[in-house]
């Protein structure tokens, strides 16, 4: 059983890109005629901590593809395509990255951890739905090549910056 539940996710790496083969749903639920593949990622996280306040908290974030709630257009996919939808993973790690650069600097004690993270996680989800649309929208969902080239650089840059965040 775990190990199918495992299957359906493919967690975030730096050496593994997304292959069509990853893209296992059926069911196309995005709304529009234009929309060649989805991507379904994000987060799953968990936190060690102590009932005592002052006692230390490890929380751990990963960036996750969701196989079984990704579609693909079998007959429009493209290297071109995958490039797009690889760039919403990287995406969902860089917020990743910029969840775990302030767990670091904000929350070292449980008591850290109930104060701070859950504002931490919702400011940075809103703020990660939002660039995920102006991705999509500013590139006419990978349609527009000029513009996702720039994209392709703006987060490759991103990565980079954040390099110190990577998931240990």
């Amino acid at each position: 059983m775990s190990n199918h539940l495992w299957s359906q996710r493919v967690e975030w790496k730096e050496d593994r890109k997304l292959v069509w083969n990853n893209f296992k749903s059926k069911v196309n639920n995005q709304r529009g005629k234009d929309i060649v593949a989805y991507t379904h990622c994000g987060w799953v996280y968990s936190v060690v901590k102590s009932s005592n306040p002052k006692g230390a908290a490890k929380v751990n974030i990963e960036t996750i593809f969701n196989e079984d709630k990704s579609w693909k257009d079998d007959n429009r996919i493209s290297e071109y395509v995958l490039n797009h939808e690889q760039k919403h993973f990287d995406i969902a790690e860089i917020y990743a990255r910029k969840i775990r650069k302030e767990v670091a600097a904000k929350i070292k004690t449980s008591g850290d951890y109930d104060r701070y993270f859950q504002g931490i996680y919702n400011r940075i989800l809103k703020d990660y739905k939002n660039f995920q649309a102006l991705y999509d929208g500013v590139t006419e969902h990978g349609m527009n090549k000029e513009k996702q080239s720039e994209y392709d650089v703006m987060i490759s840059d991103e990565l980079e910056q954040l390099k110190d965040y990577k998931k240990p």
